[in-house]
């Protein structure tokens, strides 16, 4: 599994249920829940991670799949990637379906969980800006069989964090029944590390469009005012039409909000933003272009 020498850990336990994995961290303050493993080993084998204690969480079952529940789906934290990227998944939550198909090689997409995606809090794990754009929330599981709630951007943005003894059991994602698109650019061909990734949901019932912008920056950015006004431009009532000029607009303002322009030296000169990241910017103008268009088309 490794081609270090860890320590060895000093206890594995294997709960069959939140609860009794929950008792487990409890119980051992030290020891670091573990599902698929695939950002763990890689902490181990960089030397950056020596667990005291391990706490397996791949023999629960209540969270390995999903449940409807009051117009939402409410997802197990257990959920693999390549479960999530199967049809009858992509028909229910299509954007997040297509982040975990983009997840990696399938040794990665059979392992890695939504649960250790949104722990690990990864800047380009790939479901991050569709949890963002869908603005789920998190079912956190604590001792004594208490559950609490909050909004999946809290935690990525360190508002809120876990707790001692805590595990994230469960995302509650709203069903929006609508266009929703997941997209993202690689430094190479075939699935991989993400440069830049958009996530984009319709919101007919709202007439809202919800933007989520990954990779580029340690969470996912929401350019709000960019939703706001794409969205009072749309026809809703026409086939959800939109003038071609605006969606080039569309994807300049995306980028302009995650990407802004330097400050003005105390002289008054500008210093332009470097090649690299003037290409990051039109990155993610193409993305949140191509992605808008699809979702409308």
């Amino acid at each position: 599994m490794t081609t270090h020498a860890p320590r060895t850990a000093q206890a594995v336990t294997l709960p069959t249920t939140l609860d009794e994995a929950v008792a487990a961290l409890a119980a051992l303050p030290a020891a670091v829940p573990v599902a698929g493993g695939t950002d763990l080993m890689a902490a181990v084998n960089s030397g950056q991670l020596r667990p005291a204690a391990l706490v397996g969480l791949g023999r629960i079952s209540e969270i390995r799949g999903w449940q409807y529940q009051d117009g939402h789906a409410l997802l197990g934290a257990g959920l693999t990637h390549a479960r999530m990227g199967r049809p009858d998944f992509a028909a229910l939550i299509p954007a997040l379906a297509a982040a975990a198909r983009a997840a990696g090689p399938p040794h990665i997409r059979n392992a890695g969980t939504l649960g250790g995606n949104i722990a690990s809090a990864a800047p380009t794990g790939d479901a991050l800006p569709v949890l963002a754009a869908l603005e789920a929330t998190l079912v956190i599981a604590g001792p004594g069989g208490a559950r609490r709630e909050i909004p999946v951007s809290h935690l990525l943005a360190g508002v809120e964090m876990l707790r001692g003894g805590e595990l994230i059991g469960y995302v509650r994602v709203p069903l929006l029944h609508a266009p929703q698109v997941f997209l993202k650019a690689t430094g190479r061909t075939g699935p991989g590390r993400a440069l830049a990734s958009v996530a984009l949901v319709l919101d007919p019932a709202r007439r809202g469009v919800r933007c989520a912008v990954g990779a580029i920056a340690p969470m996912p950015l929401r350019p709000l005012e960019a939703e706001q006004w794409i969205a009072g431009l749309i026809d809703w009532d026409n086939d959800r039409a939109l003038v071609p000029e605006a969606l080039h607009a569309f994807g300049e303002y995306v980028a302009a909000a995650c990407i802004p322009d330097p400050a003005p030296e105390p002289d008054g000169t500008v210093v332009p933003l470097p090649p690299a990241v003037l290409h990051l910017r039109r990155t993610v103008a193409a993305l949140a272009r191509r992605a808008l268009g699809r979702a409308l088309s």
